[in-house]
């Protein structure tokens, strides 16, 4: 019954964001903030582009909906599907948050540091997909799929223990780097750890699958 309320509530964002950018549309400006580098300068676009991140948000509600049916593993969802549709529903928010910034940006220009909301949201969802990302099983779409993690079940448990703990290490630092640090220094901080945390679990992954490689040719030792 809970999975059936999430895969609802999950189903009804892109209606309800489509809905609220419709009766918004006609009141925004012409041009729309759609881009900010890293000095905070804006560039600007048709209005029009809004209707892209509703896209964005309609396609990502469909492929999280086809691809467990695509995958070879579908039945390990079913022992994680209540986390996956979890993980799903954060994304589509984080998309929803980021659309936000752009209509408040279009009709109140300079309302928001965009670049620390952006950061700051991009760390709470690094923190909220570690949180679950040991609960995934096994599976071809989602987590760290290494070769070695995806050939065993124990390799993949601890590739992705370890990879839940440095993704919300990651958000964390990301979230206090843009607050404590100034812009120059918190991007690259913030860039070295996510790239920590997406790349240390898969050298892990391919180390524990030597060392047991080790063990199955050596039993004795």
């Amino acid at each position: 019954m809970r999975n059936n309320i999430l895969k609802i509530i999950r189903y009804g964002i892109p209606v309800a964001a489509a809905a609220a950018v419709g009766v918004l549309y006609g009141k925004l400006p012409k041009k729309i903030p759609v881009h900010w580098d890293l000095q905070g300068n804006v560039e600007y676009g048709e209005k029009i582009q809004i209707w892209f991140m509703v896209g964005l948000l309609v396609f990502f509600t469909i492929l999280f909906q086809v691809l467990p049916k695509l995958d070879p593993r579908r039945k390990n969802y079913s022992k994680f599907q209540k986390f996956y549709d979890i993980i799903c529903l954060g994304i589509q928010l984080f998309l929803v948050a980021m659309m936000s910034i752009i209509i408040s940006e279009a009709f109140y220009p300079g309302r928001v540091s965009v670049d620390k909301a952006v950061s700051f949201l991009v760390g709470v969802l690094l923190i909220f997909i570690g949180n679950y990302m040991p609960k995934v099983k096994s599976n071809f779409y989602m987590g760290v799929r290494s070769p070695w993690a995806l050939s065993d079940e124990e390799n993949w448990r601890k590739t992705h223990r370890l990879a839940g703990k440095l993704f919300v290490g990651a958000g964390i630092i990301m979230i206090a780097a843009v607050w404590l640090l100034p812009a120059s220094a918190a991007f690259p901080v913030s860039m070295a750890a996510v790239m920590a945390a997406a790349l240390i679990p898969y050298v892990m992954s391919y180390i524990w699958w030597k060392k047991d490689q080790c063990k199955k040719s050596n039993p004795l030792n």
